[in-house]
């Protein structure tokens, strides 16, 4: 997965599986553009990968603001001269909370972070990839997009959404030269899923109940988006990769 010469973007990109993705994009000679809704996240994740030797730049962008992801896209071009590499990562669990119950608010918030700001990123993405000559998109949905889960109404909706538009996206591009994807995590031991349970009894109960019996880290899922991101995947398009430990089979 030699990604030397390959100009990458990544939103979420200031903690969890957006870290690690980009942490492991740059060790394998990417150029990174970090975005995330924190800027200070965002550009201390970019001097993280400088000081190891890696090139990285920061910015902070809301990807719910189409002229902010619009930004976005041409600040990656301008710095690296183009774009071959967009993970699409940035989310939100929403609050917990039967269908009839979920507020419009949290409905419309958690349906913007997760599904319209995917759409926003890949409108922008599509034609730098193509002026670059192709390329590759991973869009980052859950295993709540494989399977209904109690509970997260939103949040699922949102993931099925976005594995729905990486499949159509995928259907029209792909002749052209950019591969689509979606990656699927299972239970991730990320600062979300820490904030969301809240102590760590929790987390260990909920990482015996998979399969694998434990909890996914970042950098697993981040390998995963690596491979669809590179060439070592290059007749893979379309696919919904379950990274779950197993939690999908059952």
């Amino acid at each position: 997965m030699d990604l030397a010469g390959a100009s990458a973007l990544v939103t979420g990109g200031g903690s969890g599986i957006g870290r690690a993705t980009a942490i492991l994009l740059a060790q394998r000679g990417a150029s990174v553009l970090v975005a995330d809704i924190d800027d200070a996240k965002a550009k201390g994740v970019a001097e993280e990968i400088a000081a190891a030797g890696g090139t990285a730049s920061g910015i902070g962008v809301d990807v719910t603001d189409e002229t902010q992801v619009a930004d976005m896209v041409a600040a990656a071009v301008s710095a690296y001269g183009g774009l071959t590499i967009a993970v699409n990562n940035a989310g939100t669990s929403g609050a917990f909370g039967s269908t009839a119950d979920v507020a419009t608010e949290e409905w419309r918030r958690v349906l913007a972070i997760n599904l319209d700001a995917v759409f926003f990123c890949m409108r922008a993405e599509i034609p730098a990839l193509l002026g670059s000559g192709g390329g590759s998109i991973v869009n980052t949905s859950s295993g709540a997009g494989l399977m209904g889960f109690a509970g997260l109404p939103a949040y699922v909706a949102s993931k099925h959404g976005v594995i729905g538009l990486t499949r159509a996206a995928a259907l029209e591009y792909s002749p052209k030269g950019i591969r689509v994807n979606a990656v699927c995590p299972g239970t991730v031991r990320t600062p979300m899923l820490e904030t969301f349970t809240g102590d760590e009894e929790t987390l260990q109960a909920m990482g015996r109940a998979m399969p694998i019996k434990r909890l996914a880290t970042p950098e697993e899922i981040g390998e995963a988006i690596v491979w669809l991101a590179s060439p070592a995947s290059s007749y893979v398009t379309g696919t919904a990769l379950a990274v779950d430990g197993g939690a999908s089979a059952q």
